[in-house]
């Protein structure tokens, strides 16, 4: 097939890419690179079967002949983080939810035959209820957040009104190798892995027992892929998680080294941990990667993060500012 992924230079969508590739499949990327690298595809360069197109997705005139022939699409493309979407909510709202609207237009019109929408599990905010099922009312806590959400909701207007097929995964906590070497929130690996590269203790926010539903790249991609081959997963939407969930405290545990603590931050849950039992039941996915395996697999690959920067517990608190002065 001819397959189209936004973002497909960043984190999630390089791996992505590696694996349509590896299925054989001809693939058309789009990447502004405002987060993502050039260099995560680097690996692909000499494959005949890749496209590289660097244009913004919130551009619809720019993106829309990309789609011509097209079969599937896979829209991982947005911008992340709590702290710069507060500072810069316009910024956020033109590439997540104006972004997913043109990517959903373009699909519309060439007649894309799948629509796979990389959401996010923040829309349920501090939920009651764990392990977290899809029907958990929604709450998002900061602006990223809320793009991400409205974008969900856009993906499922356009299935309800234009009978686009469309699935939405809630993507709960992914780490893996390239994953995002900056940020004090959202890529905890990639401060852990920069500092433990520069023996520098671990910024652990507060004394560490909160829990994340940790879920590796290559299972995150597989889910995607299982659910755009499976036509009961049109007009659905799923969690994708590990199936568990592990402290930060045993993170640094399997990374070894000292650590140091900063303050608990506020509209951050102290779980998240995905109910998966919908995914498993209607197409059949289930994760194979272990927490331990994958820890490993990112050790085994520390030197990408060798030119990240070391972030300490002062650099933290600047950073961060605007979290504690908006979010409550």
């Amino acid at each position: 097939m001819k397959i189209l992924v936004t973002g497909g230079c960043g984190f999630i969508g390089s791996h992505m890419v590696d694996r349509l590739l590896n299925d054989g499949h001809d693939v058309v990327v789009l990447d502004n690179c405002s987060t993502g690298r050039l260099e995560n595809l680097e690996h692909q360069k000499e494959n005949n079967n890749l496209s590289v197109h660097v244009c913004d997705i919130a551009d619809y005139e720019v993106i829309e002949p990309y789609f011509e022939g097209v079969d599937r699409v896979f829209h991982i493309a947005a911008l992340a983080d709590i702290v710069p979407s507060i500072q810069e909510p316009l910024k956020y709202h033109r590439s997540n939810v104006d972004g997913t609207i043109n990517v959903l237009e373009a699909s519309r019109k060439h007649e894309i035959k799948h629509f796979i929408y990389a959401a996010s599990s923040s829309c349920y905010g501090i939920p009651e209820h764990y392990p977290t099922p899809e029907t958990t009312p929604i709450d998002p806590q900061y602006p990223y957040a809320l793009t991400k959400y409205l974008g969900e909701e856009y993906v499922k207007h356009y299935h309800q009104i234009y009978q686009l097929p469309v699935t939405s995964m809630r993507f709960f906590n992914v780490y893996g190798p390239r994953s995002r070497t900056s940020g004090t929130y959202g890529a905890v690996f990639g401060v852990f892995l920069a500092q433990k590269l520069a023996n520098k203790p671990y910024t652990i926010v507060g004394d560490g027992t909160q829990t994340r539903d940790f879920t590796y790249v290559t299972d995150v991609v597989d889910a995607c892929v299982s659910a755009s081959e499976n036509e009961k997963a049109i007009g659905e939407i799923f969690n994708v998680g590990s199936n568990n969930h592990y402290s930060v405290n045993r993170l640094v545990e399997l990374l070894g080294g000292e650590k140091t603590h900063i303050p608990k931050r506020p509209g951050e849950p102290d779980c998240t941990f995905a109910d998966t039992s919908k995914i498993k039941d209607v197409i059949g996915w289930s994760p194979s990667v272990s927490f331990e395996e994958g820890v490993q697999n990112m050790i085994d690959n520390i030197d990408y993060w060798r030119e990240a920067p070391v972030w300490d517990s002062n650099s933290i608190k600047d950073a961060t500012k605007d979290w504690f002065k908006y979010l409550k």
